[in-house]
């Protein structure tokens, strides 16, 4: 294939997608593939600015502004990091894209649908990953996992607001089974990745990996 793929692990905060995302980036290069690991939002000099604005709790942070903060990130994340990588034939491997705005700022926040899939659409210039793995963990493992860690803005919202940002993601994953592909994210780390490869193998596996 002359083009790359793009991958993106998605999942509420404390799922382990981040510690997944390099698992999988460095097992892709061991097997031989060019591979551009990054993250939403940032991946950039200047998203990773908007980064530390949109997750410092000590911003006050009005939730209009937040999804535009996060979408001017895209743009740029995009425009500089990924389409180049995908025209070079490289596989990019992102922690977080699009969904996570749908997930957070559609359900979380409970701005229209509408508006936050149209505004995706515009930063993205209607790309989307060709694939995305969305980890399920239980609201006690995320607990767990982030208890005694500086948390960030949005690590310290209600629970009530957790709940609508997971019922959002299976939403999304329900709307496009294709796509979004969900992955037992309980487990111990080694458990977990040997799942995610499993569901690589099975979707890119007679193309690319």
């Amino acid at each position: 294939m002359k083009r790359g793929w793009f991958i993106t692990l998605e999942g509420p905060d404390g799922c382990g997608k981040s510690t997944q995302a390099g698992i999988l980036a460095e097992r892709l290069k061991a097997a031989g593939y060019p591979v551009r690991l990054t993250r939403e939002p940032g991946g950039t000099p200047l998203a990773e600015g908007f980064r530390r604005l949109i997750l410092d709790p000590k911003n006050r942070v009005h939730p209009l502004t937040e999804l535009f903060l996060y979408e001017a990130s895209r743009a740029q994340h995009t425009e500089e990091v990924i389409r180049p990588a995908l025209a070079e034939g490289i596989i990019v491997v992102s922690d977080r894209y699009s969904d996570a705005t749908v997930a957070y700022q559609g359900y979380g926040r409970k701005i229209p649908l509408k508006t936050v899939t149209t505004l995706n659409q515009i930063a993205a210039r209607g790309l989307k990953p060709h694939l995305t793995l969305l980890l399920e963990v239980s609201e006690r493992s995320t607990r767990e996992r982030t208890q005694g860690r500086r948390k960030d803005r949005m690590e310290n919202e209600k629970v009530s607001f957790l709940a609508r940002v997971r019922s959002g993601y299976r939403a999304i994953a329900r709307k496009e089974p294709q796509r979004v592909k969900l992955v037992n994210g309980e487990g111990s780390a080694r458990e977990v990745a040997e799942r995610i490869w499993a569901v690589v193998r099975a979707k890119i596996g007679g193309k690319r990996v």
